[in-house]
């Protein structure tokens, strides 16, 4: 009968009646040399699962470049988190992931959250259809005006907001909002184009139109009222020569 006991550093063996003793550093070179070679792969391991981990818990919809993976992003709209499908459609937005339009549509036709819905309108005008531009400036007169103006303000030239805002008998909300997104996009034209609405019998409006002409100007580094002070100067004619 044998019996093996540790103790420490030592090893201890009762074998047939008498007392051995033998130190671990005594082990066979190979003994020790594999159990070296197997902690290391269980090191490895763990670093390796822990990244897998790491990569997984970070959604593509978290940084966003030219090199995410669209087809993932497009089978987010699937989920059942609303946020998730909201910041999905987003992102497939920011990269006018044109190659997932159609499915972008079908999804857009059933979904019933409405602040996904105005996920997927951007999603589609950013990726070409044209028509759902009218789609999202209509959401400026709803309770996600702010989701809405954050969109249009992502268009590429104030231009486009222009025939919205000239529109007759538009809600106030829908043109307090138009001005909204125009004070991050607009320019000199556009200051020129919303002077009317600072005079508008609707305070929202007029409020929004003062607020666009203060940001538009502070951003394009102008102050009309030194402009509009500064007299006009004229060359006086230089006397002929005889």
């Amino acid at each position: 009968m044998r019996t093996i006991l540790v103790s420490g550093e030592r090893l201890f063996g009762v074998v047939s009646g008498k007392t051995t003793s033998r130190s671990q550093n005594d082990k066979p070179e190979s003994v020790r040399h594999s159990g070296q070679v197997i902690f290391l792969l269980t090191l490895c391991l763990f670093v390796l699962g822990a990244a897998c981990i790491s990569g997984r818990a970070q959604s593509p919809v978290d940084g966003i470049d030219a090199r995410a993976n669209t087809a993932e992003l497009a089978s987010q709209l699937g989920s059942a988190d609303p946020l998730l499908r909201q910041r999905s459609a987003e992102a497939l937005a920011r990269l006018a992931a044109v190659d997932q339009k159609k499915l972008v549509e079908g999804y857009q036709l059933q979904e019933k959250n409405k602040e996904v819905r105005l996920a997927l309108d951007w999603a589609l005008y950013r990726m070409g259809k044209s028509e759902a531009l009218f789609r999202v400036v209509h959401e400026l007169g709803s309770s996600r005006q702010e989701q809405a103006i954050g969109y249009l303000a992502e268009l590429e030239s104030p231009d486009l907001l222009y025939p919205f805002l000239k529109k007759e008998n538009n809600p106030a909300k829908v043109n307090a909002g138009l001005l909204k997104a125009l004070a991050r996009i607009g320019d000199s034209q556009t200051l020129e184009l919303i002077k009317p609405y600072r005079e508008s019998l609707q305070p929202s409006v007029a409020d929004a139109a003062e607020i666009a002409s203060d940001e538009i100007e502070k951003r394009l580094g102008q102050e009309t009222t030194t402009t509009r002070s500064r007299p006009r100067t004229v060359e006086k004619p230089q006397p002929q020569e005889h």
